[in-house]
């Protein structure tokens, strides 16, 4: 893996620290990637990975000054060194043991990474994650989808939605029924029109910005 990767799961996103790639680079690509996409991180919480890194005191302080830039909460620290507790102890973190799986060929961002719930997502809740995500329930006003790569929902999608966050303008937004407040993919935004025809719709980017069609003709 690169020297940072952030993956996305039932508990939420993880900050994947690599072991032995010197800190400054580590520090260096985390900047880079916040920077890249601040909407998509602002306001997140996260556990910190550092696996078997001895993290120190001054690197854990540096890590998260780096995070408080862009809103980013860290609640739990991963660790399996003893610098690591007691870093995680100064900065007021909860600290667990990090278990991580052996080596494999990582992407700094778990794009192919899917997610899938199964509720129904109501008034000020937000759904996040850096790969697709699919969801089994309707999207409520007030409620928001924001996602690396596509979504789709397996319902009524009547809140916000935010595909291709990460800048996948290849990405697209599915729905049974798709009449969204606000619709997003990559850096372009649609507000789909009050009188819609019933039925499940995709939309997706072309060159005339966000287009919507029904689903079966949307298939590829």
């Amino acid at each position: 893996m690169g020297p940072v990767a952030i993956k996305g799961g039932k508990d939420g996103l993880r900050l994947v620290l690599a072991e032995q790639v010197p800190w400054d680079e580590v520090l260096q690509a985390l900047r880079e990637q916040l920077g890249r996409n601040p909407e998509f991180f602002h306001g997140v919480e996260l556990t910190i990975d550092t696996g078997e890194r001895p993290i120190l005191e001054e690197e854990l302080q540096q890590l998260m000054a780096a995070m408080a830039e862009h809103s980013l909460q860290p609640t739990v620290l991963a660790t399996g060194s003893r610098e690591g507790r007691t870093a995680g102890r100064t900065a007021g973190i909860t600290t667990r043991p990090a278990i991580r799986p052996a080596p494999t060929a990582t992407p700094v961002v778990d794009l192919d990474s899917a997610f899938m719930v199964q509720r129904t997502l109501r008034s000020g809740q937000v759904l996040r994650h850096p790969g697709h995500i699919t969801v089994i329930g309707d999207i409520n006003p007030g409620s928001e989808v924001i996602a690396g790569g596509s979504i789709v929902v397996w319902g009524r999608l009547r809140g916000s939605a935010h595909a291709g966050a990460l800048g996948d303008e290849s990405a697209c937004v599915c729905a049974i029924e798709l009449t969204p407040t606000m619709l997003r993919i990559g850096t372009k935004i649609a507000r789909p029109p009050e009188s819609r025809p019933s039925g499940p719709e995709v939309a997706r980017v072309t060159a005339q910005g966000i287009e919507v069609e029904p689903w079966e003709t949307g298939k590829r």
